[in-house]
């Protein structure tokens, strides 16, 4: 069968290589083409559009490259219907992957799949709309989706969390030993603090040098920073000043492995870094900080920005962002998990709550298998 992936950021990248290699398992005939990044490609099929070329957010950024926007999704409706594929499956992001949905539905009258649904439980619960309209199926990663949207009247079906999988398989196949790990970093020995600020030049632009700043209060611990796909390193050279601060490069998970504790923004790296049981201070810029978080209080669906906080239903881990994103603030807290026994345990404790709510490794093959049998009929 032909299949057509949108995937528009790193992480999607990932989840999205993983699903194509179990529906090769499925489906060896499996033709895959593709909007996504350089983890599909290794995985096989054609690469239309790299998410480079493709990842803007917020309302300024968009706008400076609404062109370029447009002229991608021109591309990329042209495209399938050249192709003509079995199935459209779309990769979380949502102001993309919806037009697409709709062209798909209205104009081609293709079956649309969606892997890994936008956060509409957070805001823009309107969407549900277009949901019902164009897409056929959804298959959740977040335990807790299938109630939010059974409330909603819309099937999902819950298949797992692919960084389970992610990590589980890491942890399988590729951990490495502490010793390895700080001679190829080329560190010095002391305990580890993983800072991980985003996958997007402008998260990074805006957290990580309050990252750094927090992390040379603690020079008895040596901060290292988790490199972004897609992102060079004379990028990093920017924000990290005089300091001598070490920069990995797809090695993440190693790096989570090894370390005594992290800051990281959120998204996927907060759940990563809670499977991997490293206490975590969750920091993340947004400009006008109190209005940000007036609007959070009361036009947002939800209480919480962590995925750690979302499917554990309570607060794990400190979310340091609007009026809490302060020098001092995330000082603090750092200083606690790195000081404090009793609260590096209690959040752990959460972790392993959060770890049972996930299940089993398991969320691509799963999915794959969904897919292909409903294709079939």
């Amino acid at each position: 069968m032909k299949y057509y992936l949108i995937a528009g950021e790193a992480s999607g990248d990932l989840h999205a290589s993983n699903l194509m290699a179990a529906l090769k398992e499925e489906d060896p005939e499996a033709d895959f083409r593709f909007l996504g990044g350089d983890l599909m490609q290794s995985a096989g099929g054609t690469l239309v559009k790299h998410y480079r070329e493709m990842a803007f957010m917020g309302f300024i950024p968009v706008l400076l490259n609404l062109r370029t926007i447009l002229n991608n999704m021109k591309t990329c409706r042209e495209d399938i219907r050249r192709y003509q594929p079995d199935v459209v499956i779309l990769i979380d992001y949502p102001g993309f992957n919806l037009k697409i949905a709709k062209f798909v539905k209205t104009q081609l009258h293709l079956p649309v799949y969606y892997y890994i649904s936008p956060k509409i439980w957070a805001w823009k619960q309107y969407r549900i709309k277009d949901f019902r309209k164009y897409v056929d199926r959804m298959f959740c990663i977040l335990p807790f989706e299938t109630e939010f949207f059974r409330k909603l009247n819309y099937p999902v079906d819950y298949v797992g969390n692919p960084s389970v999988d992610s990590v589980a398989q890491y942890k399988e196949h590729q951990a490495t030993s502490k010793e390895t790990f700080i001679r190829d970093a080329g560190l010095s020995g002391k305990p580890v603090l993983a800072l991980l600020a985003g996958s997007r030049r402008q998260e990074i632009k805006d957290n990580l040098p309050v990252m750094l700043e927090v992390a040379s209060a603690y020079p008895d611990y040596e901060p290292v920073i988790a490199g972004a796909p897609g992102i060079e390193p004379a990028y990093y050279d920017l924000y990290t000043g005089n300091r001598s601060v070490k920069i990995v490069f797809g090695r993440t998970y190693p790096l989570l492995q090894h370390s005594y504790a992290a800051l990281v923004t959120s998204g996927t790296a907060t759940l990563e870094t809670s499977l991997f049981r490293v206490p975590q201070a969750v920091c993340y810029y947004v400009p006008a900080g109190k209005l940000a978080s007036f609007i959070f209080r009361h036009f947002f669906h939800t209480k919480y920005i962590s995925l750690v906080n979302l499917i554990a239903g309570k607060e794990v881990v400190q979310e340091l962002f609007g009026a809490r994103f302060s020098h001092r603030q995330i000082q603090d807290e750092l200083g606690c998990i790195l000081h404090d026994t009793d609260y590096r345990n209690t959040m752990q404790s959460g972790y392993d709550e959060v770890i049972r709510a996930l299940g089993a490794p398991g969320a691509s093959k799963r999915t794959a298998q969904l897919i292909y049998k409903s294709l079939q009929h």
